[in-house]
């Protein structure tokens, strides 16, 4: 089938903690809207048959509980009332954003995914109820080709977004399409957790995933289109995963995503927004998935020469590394009951230095969660100080083959090569208990290649 994905660099409010009326937030809304409009358009020319808008896209970030709510559409949550807020613009007060987006939806015949705010009302008889008597959630919500509501879904893990609540319940949504089957909804965040996106994966059996998302990329471990394509490996899956543009920020890497190839955008020079648009396979059957441990032997561990160990931190974690010298050798590196193997060989010496890594236990800043790593990074100088910087260009070409004796089957293989570009492994899976990814020649310099394991049980 034919995707689309927006990256978009959003019209945003200088002021979004000012508070402003209904029609001053419609009318900063509108201006995103028009350019989501002239992008729907030239997605549905190019066959697009669903295109997918980032996070926070339409009103933009930084607002407080008060001053985000003139941004805020009604929302029914409830998937008993069927509704088409182009043709019915007059069962609910406050949907002009929803409005919009369903005339786009069904003017240009094409299945439509965006995120925005919304809010509900509720009794004072619900324990939940926050005390000016409304919830205000963000908001994910999917437009069939004739722009009916068919899917709304709720932000789960917030990122210190103080204008908006968590939903009492995770919601597990999906919509059902004529040209790809049923696709799963998540945001941002949420792609760390077990709660709600791996459950709604593994319990429909989803193949298909839009993942709206406002990504501020960290290196080495988590840039945007790092993760993504990890994650789309590690499931199996396909994922069209849009990103607000606000290189300032941090924030750029969108794409369309198979297991096996991926159509991405990172750029951090340019400004204004970038449509991709890529056919690619239905994904029916369950190949094995990187998920289930299969029988096999890990190679054999020669003699590791002993390197010095040093620690330094990365990703705001504490890591234990070794470094990777010479043109070819063997590494271990341990660290609580994780440790990771590296079976290397360089192509050329580069005055380069790279290190194996390994961190097990609670990752604590921005949010928590319990990781299990083992990573051969490129440092950002010769010190053993700079492993762990945030690097983007290398020029080694390194055949490896890196396993650790991970504890949990969540494993998200990562490798990223110079200019914050993409490759795949030639072999990963679970051998004897350990899983690895090996590589021979990745198709320019090594940046990161990375066992990302989530240990959810132990968030």
């Amino acid at each position: 089938y034919v995707a689309a994905v927006y990256e978009h660099e959003s019209v945003l409010n200088p002021n979004p903690t000012a508070l402003v009326d209904r029609q001053s937030a419609l009318e900063l809304m509108g201006r995103n809207l028009d350019i989501y409009e002239q992008q729907v358009v030239a997605a549905a020319r190019q066959g697009a048959q669903i295109i997918v808008f980032p996070e926070d896209g339409i009103h933009g970030f930084n607002f407080t509980r008060s001053s985000i709510y003139p941004y805020l559409d009604f929302a029914l949550h409830s998937q008993s009332v069927k509704w088409n807020p182009c043709r019915e613009p007059y069962l609910f007060n406050d949907t002009e954003v929803l409005q919009r987006l369903s005339c786009m939806a069904l003017k240009n015949k094409i299945f439509l995914v965006a995120n925005l705010g919304t809010k509900q009302p509720c009794e004072r008889t619900d324990p939940h109820c926050p005390s000016d008597g409304r919830y205000q959630f963000n908001t994910n919500v999917a437009f069939s080709d004739d722009g009916m509501l068919v899917a709304t879904y709720r932000k789960h893990n917030l990122y210190f977004e103080y204008a908006f609540d968590t939903p009492p319940e995770p919601d597990y949504k999906f919509f059902d399409t004529p040209f790809a089957g049923k696709f799963g909804m998540f945001t941002c965040f949420d792609i760390l957790f077990f709660e709600p996106a791996v459950n709604l994966i593994r319990q429909h059996n989803l193949k298909q995933v839009a993942y709206p998302t406002a990504w501020m990329n960290q290196l080495p471990l988590l840039s945007a289109v790092e993760f993504q394509q990890a994650f789309a490996t590690a499931f199996n899956i396909n994922i069209l995963a849009a990103n607000i543009h606000h290189p300032t920020l941090g924030m750029t890497g969108s794409g369309i995503y198979t297991p096996v190839k991926s159509f991405i955008y990172h750029n951090m020079e340019s400004y204004g927004g970038k449509l991709i648009v890529a056919e690619i396979p239905v994904i029916t059957t369950d190949y094995k998935t990187s998920l289930e441990k299969t029988p096999g032997r890990v190679s054999e561990k020669g003699n590791e020469q002993l390197s010095p160990l040093f620690y330094a931190e990365m990703m705001y974690d504490n890591f234990t590394f070794v470094p990777v010298w010479g043109e070819k050798g063997e590494l271990q590196v341990c660290a609580n009951t994780l440790c990771c193997y590296l079976h290397y060989q360089r192509a050329v010496l580069t005055d380069e230095l790279y290190a194996l890594g390994v961190f097990d236990g609670l990752h604590t800043v921005h949010g928590t969660y319990y990781v299990q790593a083992c990573a051969l990074v490129k440092c950002g100088g010769l010190n053993f100080s700079t492993c762990g910087q945030e690097v983007t260009d290398a020029t080694a070409l390194i055949d490896f083959q890196l396993w650790g004796n991970m504890s949990t089957p969540y494993i998200f293989p990562l490798l990223l090569t110079s200019g914050i570009t993409l490759d795949f492994a030639d072999h990963r899976g679970w051998k004897n208990n350990h899983y690895f990814i090996s590589k021979n020649r990745t198709s320019s310099g090594l940046l990161t290649a990375a066992l990302y394991g989530r240990w959810y049980e132990k968030d």
